[in-house]
């Protein structure tokens, strides 16, 4: 049997599959690679593989990837996809169990970061509101809940991770940046923190409430480690310098190789923290962070960041860092968050 064929219909690869069909409803196709491990298309720009039984997997760990939640957000897309054709090549051998995720098919082709609605704010149940039914995004989001689910529920017994890898609209003066979901209680293991490091991902946020997020989900709702994963600068297809993604693509063939992991070396992570949150509040509200501020621009104690004519707020006793900002959103939702160094 021609695996590559079966599962991708002829199309030279899955990231061309996915966009040749992005717009389909597909029926799943299985397979199994030379060396035993099995693969199954769940659906458009979703594959499960699952090593063969008695195959060692030395981190006894279970991992969910995803990239092109956002559209527009292709190095990732193109890490994940090479490293997929790497496998099916037989140039190394699986070694834990592996669901990967290309998250929004129809914005891919289309170039943009969402269709109808933000894909990466309708997670956690968020598109059962009543706003959202009907909507292309919110039936993806629902049915990518329903795989993770299901992927966690067969790999009950294992540990399991997600790393959901973004790129930015903005640029950033740190360009490379985890955000670790919040969960009552929860510490930051140190396998993880060296990944993340390994990864050439120097910088952490820790996020201060849960959220509709794709992490936020399987980390809240799936007890797994999750981290969106910010890499660098939206760019189209084919217009990414490749190289500014080794960390990531070295450390994930690592981890689907169940290798062990490199010695920690130089410094560990900066962590950040959230300590407050913008909030458009509706008539009178104004933003006073420009349009063009990179991602963890540093603003003065006693700086005003908003105000709406009956609040404000300002910049406490230590210099913070604004995150996200973005004035275009609806009344209620987040602008930006405003964050510092957590302290040792």
């Amino acid at each position: 049997m021609d695996v590559h064929n079966t599962l991708f219909d002829g199309e030279p690869g899955w990231l061309a599959h996915t966009l040749a069909r992005a717009g389909e409803s597909l029926t799943p196709v299985t397979g199994t690679l030379a060396d035993g491990t099995d693969i199954r298309r769940h659906d458009i720009g979703l594959l499960e593989l699952t090593p063969p039984a008695g195959r060692n997997n030395p981190g006894a760990e279970a991992l969910i990837v995803s990239a092109g939640i956002h559209g527009n957000e292709t190095a990732p897309i193109e890490v994940l996809n090479a490293l997929v054709q790497e496998l099916l090549d037989g140039r190394w051998m699986l070694a834990c169990p592996l669901l990967l995720i290309l998250g929004n098919p129809p914005a891919m082709v289309a170039g943009e970061r969402f269709l109808q609605v933000n894909l990466n704010r309708l997670f956690a149940g968020a598109h059962r509101q009543a706003a959202y039914q009907g909507n292309g995004e919110a039936e993806r989001a629902a049915r990518l809940e329903q795989y993770c689910e299901a992927f966690a529920h067969r790999h009950a017994g294992l540990a399991l991770s997600h790393y959901d890898l973004h790129t930015a609209i903005r640029p950033s003066h740190r360009e490379k940046f985890a955000l670790y979901p919040h969960v009552p209680g929860r510490q930051l293991p140190s396998d993880q923190a060296g990944f993340l490091l390994e990864a050439e991902v120097p910088t952490l946020l820790l996020q201060h409430k849960a959220g509709t997020t794709f992490a936020s989900h399987t980390s809240s709702n799936l007890g797994a480690q999750s981290f969106t994963v910010e890499l660098g600068k939206v760019m189209p297809f084919g217009q990414n310098d490749l190289n500014r993604f080794a960390g990531i693509e070295r450390a994930l063939r690592r981890r689907f190789r169940g290798e062990p992991s490199p010695a920690p070396s130089g410094a560990g992570l900066t962590v950040f923290e959230v300590v407050h949150e913008v909030l458009n509040t509706g008539d009178g509200f104004e933003f006073h962070v420009p349009d063009d501020a990179p991602n963890f621009s540093e603003y003065a104690p006693g700086t005003v960041i908003w105000e709406d004519g009956q609040q404000q707020y300002r910049v406490g006793s230590v210099p913070e860092s604004v995150v996200f900002p973005n004035r275009a959103v609806p009344v209620g939702q987040r602008v930006a968050l405003m964050v510092r160094p957590r302290p040792d």
